[in-house]
């Protein structure tokens, strides 16, 4: 039995109007979202702004040194598209500097075995290429409307201030405390006295602040001298001297390499509708997978039932198993928490975009590039470290994500959905997309809907608000634990979506997350 209230009820207001939206895990982010949407901005340059101010705002989730991808729907356009900016494994990684430790896992839910020390894991041997900067500029160059400096300008004017150490701030910084104390420039960053987190008191109130004055001056140059300053000047090179300094083999001519790229999404014709699903080295090839058997498996009715809930859990066993079979999985050691953002934007015009950004762990590797003042990524972690498996550990080699930045459109409108949460993200993805194509919900209706999570494991986690009749059901399927959604951990990933009917828009976050809001434009 857990320890929370069985009585408390949780619940997110979703307003809805012809005016632009955006939901974010971070409020404060959002609102510089919806700023540019009230400026006369594209979603585009929506999401632009957001990428740069969730990653101050948000700092050990996502940032310019991770990766993600983005989905995109123009209003009027017969396919999505994506852009895809996943980090890549530098080109003077070697294998053998990964020895594999027998006996320990990386992870229960894996087969195979941790690397000595937690290198793949923590520290600069785990630092990727990141595609962050080069992401935004693509779409930037392909769709954006206004200046590129001027989207970057909320986020270093939150740079400049330093985001507020809150309650639950101090909970994420508390929970990684162990791991940041181990690099002083992140202990600096983070901790009190390299040990100590910052924390909010019980009853008092408190402004405390992170010095975020180093990550300001980078974003600066990045406004100043575009994406270029990122992989061939001066930001790039303080970079790569932070990361060789402390062990890591990313290069210069790594980061020159880097391109995002521009892809058709997945089309899928789904219940009478259409989803459309990022491509490459995504989740959105699996969540195709889990809807084609749905699909053939149970007849929706006008609500989730026990029979709808055990079609999802099935066809989520039999995704993931296909993909550890065939494109490996990211292998996320548990003791690490995954840490993702992700964003959704639909303009007043009807263009639309979801967005998921990631250093993939929670802190990414816990280290600090002093010079730009960022949290770098663990990107490594997402490679397999036996040879000769799917997705085993090399050079130069593109990094399988969890991302699954989802479009779709059926009778009840067009949607945006993403999540955040590693494993948990398609799962969530999946349980969303049922809930509005194949029961027509609202978007409202579908966020505050109990969910089911099937990551990769043998057994079904379970909202413990779901009716007994529906884990009788999920029994028959797998084993099931249950869980109520939390704040801290989130056992069923941190969605946040919008959605388009008719010229009216709608935006939600997870109903527990404290910080993430849907914010539309006439609201700032």
């Amino acid at each position: 039995m857990h320890n929370f209230s069985i009585t408390q009820r949780i619940r997110k207001h979703v307003r809805q109007s012809a005016c632009g939206v955006v939901a974010a895990q971070h409020k404060i982010a959002a609102r510089v979202g919806a700023e540019v949407l009230r400026d006369g901005g594209d979603a585009i340059d929506a999401a632009v702004a957001v990428s740069f101010a969730i990653g101050v705002v948000e700092p050990w989730m996502s940032g310019p040194m991770g990766g993600g991808m983005m989905t995109v729907w123009r209003d009027g356009a017969e396919a999505a598209e994506c852009i895809r900016f996943g980090m890549r494994s530098p080109r003077a990684l070697d294998p053998a500097d990964y020895p594999i430790e027998r006996g320990r896992k990386a992870s229960d839910l894996f087969p195979w075995p941790a690397v000595e020390g937690d290198r793949n894991i923590t520290g600069a041997t785990a630092v990727a290429v990141p595609g962050t900067v080069a992401g935004m500029a693509l779409a930037h160059e392909s769709w954006g409307t206004r200046p590129w400096a001027e989207l970057l300008a909320p986020a270093i004017r939150l740079a400049k201030e330093g985001m507020q150490i809150d309650w639950y701030a101090s909970l994420l910084i508390a929970s990684a405390a162990r791991n940041l104390a181990e690099d002083p420039d992140a202990a600096a960053m983070f901790l009190v006295n390299g040990c100590w987190p910052v924390v909010a008191g019980w009853t008092t109130l408190s402004d405390a602040r992170l010095d975020q004055s180093a990550a300001a001056s980078t974003l600066q140059r990045l406004a100043d001298g575009g994406s270029a300053d990122f992989y061939r000047g001066d930001v790039g090179a303080a970079l790569v001297a932070d990361v060789r300094a402390k062990g890591g083999s990313l290069s210069e001519a790594d980061l020159a390499a880097y391109q995002a790229t521009r892809a058709p999404a997945i089309a899928h014709a789904y219940r009478g509708g259409r989803v459309m699903a990022p491509s490459g080295f995504s989740a959105g090839p699996d969540l195709v997978h889990a809807l084609t058997l749905m699909e053939a498996r149970f007849e929706p009715g006008p609500r989730p039932d026990g029979v709808s809930y055990s079609a999802i859990a099935g066809a989520l066993f039999e995704a993931y198993s296909h993909r550890l079979a065939t494109a490996g999985d990211t292998g996320e050691d548990e003791r690490v928490p995954a840490c993702t953002t992700s964003f959704s934007i639909v303009d007043r015009r009807g263009n639309m975009v979801a967005v998921t950004q990631t250093l993939l762990s929670m802190f990414g590797a816990a280290i600090v590039s002093p010079r730009t003042g960022y949290l770098i990524n663990n990107g490594i972690m997402w490679f397999d470290p036996e040879p000769g498996k799917p997705n085993s550990l090399g050079p130069d080699k593109a990094c399988l994500m969890n991302v699954c930045p989802t479009l779709g459109e059926g009778p009840a409108g067009r949607f945006a959905i993403g999540a955040s949460g590693g494993r948990k993200i398609m799962p969530a993805v999946t349980n969303l997309t049922s809930f509005l194509l194949d029961h027509g919900m609202d978007l409202e209706t579908a966020f505050h809907q109990p969910r089911i999570d099937v990551s990769g494991g043998q057994s079904i986690v379970a909202d413990e608000a779901l009716p007994p009749e529906v884990h009788a059901a999920l029994e028959a399927v797998a084993p099931v634990s249950t869980a109520p959604r939390t704040p801290h951990p989130y056992p069923f990933a941190v969605p946040a979506g919008v959605m388009r009917r008719g010229g009216i828009n709608a935006g939600c976050t997870e109903i527990t997350t404290p910080w993430g809001d849907a914010v539309h434009e006439d609201e700032v």
